[in-house]
């Protein structure tokens, strides 16, 4: 059991590595981790519940490998990690740990051009989770839910799953929150509102949720404040405000870091800002990054 303890802070130190570092730095540990951890339970003999606890440590683990590679880019390791995690998981009969695991695959999904796929796998990993699993993570499942949604342009249930995932978080708590979602708050749900509203071009919605959120926001988490910035670039060219769109722009194209999905957020929001490029800061910007302009 002590094994099990020391994996599970080791597993709580990659989630808090990711808030700070880029999937591309943490690939490596991730995984080397996560094969340690497999062959430990394979090759040690242990008690039922220590496989047990092993089982749910390999499965947490293999979320956040599986979310690293993902913002590297590497989406087949990925789905390969995150599909490893919902085995050990429901072997160990942790249904909540099954639903973040699948509701993170599903997020990748509505992200890689597989929008349908993703919405159908969210909404299994809510049914997986159950109705008793832990508010924190039913807001956390109904977030995911709006995205997918979202993505595959579904506006009236994304919006309404929205709303059950603050009507979720708000429930109270019979137990403790499972470790994972440490991080899910009325803040972070917010967040998601904004981005939601944002890709369904609702930006007066958006901008102000989004502004409020980067005011306040750790600045040492740099590659979520890219992230959430090139959401503000979109929100406030639909809100026809150019000139401030270019300069969060620049923000952004500033971060260094070896995230994939920050690098492919910054082309999504360059080729937004082209319907703009009448405006001379747009033009400008758009002419430093070899993007040719119309009003040239």
């Amino acid at each position: 059991m002590d094994s099990v303890t020391s994996l599970a802070g080791r597993v709580h130190g990659l989630r808090l590595a990711d808030d700070v570092l880029a999937g591309g730095d943490l690939l490596a540990p991730a995984f080397r981790e996560l094969s340690s951890a497999v062959r430990l339970y394979r090759e040690s003999s242990h008690t039922e519940d220590v496989g047990r606890g092993l089982l749910i440590q390999i499965g947490e683990l293999a979320q956040i490998s599986g979310w690293i590679a993902s913002d590297a880019g590497h989406h087949d390791r990925a789905e390969k990690a995150y599909r490893l995690g919902i085995s050990a998981a429901r072997e160990a009969g942790d249904r909540a740990l099954v639903g973040h695991l699948a509701g993170s695959l599903a997020y990748q999904w509505s992200n890689i051009g597989r929008e349908q796929e993703g919405v159908d796998l969210a909404r299994a990993a809510l049914d997986e989770a159950g109705p008793d699993a832990h508010p924190k993570a039913r807001a956390l499942f109904f977030d995911r839910i709006a995205w997918t949604h979202t993505r595959a342009r579904e506006s009236q249930p994304a919006m309404r799953a929205l709303g059950e995932a603050h009507e979720a978080l708000s429930a109270e708590a019979s137990d403790d929150a499972p470790q994972w979602s440490y991080w899910v708050s009325d803040e972070e749900l917010s967040v998601m509102d904004a981005r939601v509203y944002t890709e369904l071009r609702r930006p007066l919605r958006a901008v102000p949720l989004l502004s409020s959120a980067l005011a306040g926001y750790d600045a040492t988490h740099a590659r979520e404040v890219a992230l959430y910035r090139s959401w503000l670039v979109v929100a406030l060219a639909d809100a026809n405000e150019p000139e401030q769109a270019a300069q969060e722009a620049r923000r952004v194209l500033a971060v260094d870091v070896a995230s994939e999905r920050t690098a492919e957020r910054s082309r999504v929001m360059l080729r937004h800002l082209q319907s703009h490029a009448d405006a001379p800061d747009v033009c400008s910007l758009l002419d430093e990054y070899g993007i040719w302009c119309s009003s040239k």
